[in-house]
């Protein structure tokens, strides 16, 4: 499987921006994709999750600003990213797995199994 990210860049405090990921591959292992994000010196965090019955969870950052959403025809999952913060900066990932850790409530990143190359935000205060 391999993941493809698009959509990073810079942008102002209070903006928008709107990432892309798709997969291709052996894509039918795939069952969760996600949104992970690194800001320097910290750890991997969660920032969403889409399942292929359109489950959705949310890391805490994410919550009432961020939207997941998923084309499956497409193999692509889109992170709509609304009221960017400086705190935001970081470089995000986009992941996937087959959903099992996730049946079990784990949303750690070590339990991905694929990942993309990732894709810088930088939010200017």
């Amino acid at each position: 499987v391999t993941l493809e990210e698009s959509g990073g860049g810079e942008v102002q405090a209070g903006g928008s921006l709107r990432l892309s990921c798709t997969a291709s591959g052996s894509i039918f292992t795939i069952n969760v994709m996600a949104w992970y994000r690194q800001a320097p010196g910290k750890q991997r965090e969660l920032v969403a999750n889409i399942s292929s019955d359109g489950r959705i969870d949310y890391g805490d950052s994410a919550k009432g600003r961020f939207t997941i959403s998923r084309d499956y025809a497409a193999n692509t999952v889109y992170l709509q990213m609304n009221s960017l913060k400086p705190e935001d900066t970081a470089v995000y990932y986009c992941a996937a797995n087959d959903g099992t850790a996730q049946a079990m409530g784990i949303t750690d990143y070590y339990v991905m199994d694929y990942w993309g190359k990732g894709t810088l935000v930088t939010v200017s205060p």
